[in-house]
């Protein structure tokens, strides 16, 4: 199935609802004639459109380390977890008040192509179980587009 024709909009609302999260988005890798930038394309629960003018260069900002290193990663408490000072290197956080949130990669042809974020704006948590569930949940609902054997390494 091709990337273009796959509905990234229905997939992260059907997860967003799933998982009674606040927020969730996709990332996608630009054109290499946009030196692999990453912005985010379709989002659901937002609170405004700055999401849209967020662009990430590979490893800045969540989606940017997600990117780079090519595994999920988990922030289960903003506060405790990234130092105030820190907080504009993560653009989306900032831009939709999450405090609690988690980023997987979407792979294809053995590259990373883009980046799914869950979260939560209150003091719901995304437990590492919890996580864990979305995991599957992310690679089932982006199944037609993933590569499965990729997502062990």
């Amino acid at each position: 199935m091709d990337h273009k024709q796959f509905d990234y909009q229905g997939a992260i609302d059907q997860l967003r609802e799933q998982f009674k999260l606040d927020f969730a988005a996709v990332a996608l890798v630009q054109s290499a004639e946009e030196r692999f930038v990453l912005t985010w394309q379709f989002a659901s629960g937002n609170i405004n459109e700055r999401y849209k003018r967020i662009v990430l260069q590979s490893g800045k900002g969540i989606a940017g380390i997600v990117f780079k290193t090519g595994k999920p990663e988990l922030i289960q408490d903003v506060q405790a977890d990234i130092d105030a000072h820190e907080l504009f290197n993560y653009p989306i956080i900032v831009a939709e008040r999450l405090v609690s949130l988690g980023a997987v990669p979407l792979w294809s042809n053995r590259r990373v192509t883009g980046v799914v974020l869950a979260g939560f704006r209150d003091n719901k948590r995304l437990t590492t179980s919890m996580f864990e569930v979305l995991q599957e949940a992310i690679i089932e609902q982006f199944g037609p587009i993933y590569d499965k054997e990729m997502a062990n390494h």
